[in-house]
């Protein structure tokens, strides 16, 4: 896992700062009125995608992942893609009460994937 997250962590140099000085890290809180995205959600979710392509669970993840990222000639920019379906996913689950529905999720990826 270590091996996984230091791959995107050197994707984004931009969170370098953040990732350098613990006891800021620790303290930080981002909100979306500052502007800036919390780095350490976008690792989990980064590492969330890969374990998900790496076991294809749900079972169609891996190639509808792998078909983004051949169309947008970009693993790195498919996995952004994805976390914006992967996102959508959790919220409607906070707020309708249910378990996420994976179905949905892949379905959301596989358009962005065949658009």
């Amino acid at each position: 896992m270590q091996a996984v997250a230091a791959r995107w962590i050197a994707e984004h140099p931009e969170y370098d700062a953040d990732l350098a000085d613990e006891a800021a890290a620790l303290a930080a809180v981002y909100t979306v009125d500052e502007g800036r995205t919390n780095p350490f959600l976008h690792l989990s979710m980064h590492l969330t995608i890969a374990e998900q392509v790496a076991i294809d669970q749900p079972t169609g993840i891996r190639q509808a992942v792998d078909l983004l990222a051949a169309r947008r000639n970009s693993l790195h920019e498919a996995h952004h893609e994805v976390m914006e379906c992967l996102g959508e996913m959790v919220w409607a689950s906070q707020r309708s009460g249910l378990p996420p529905d994976g179905q949905a999720y892949l379905e959301a990826v596989r358009r962005r994937a065949t658009r």
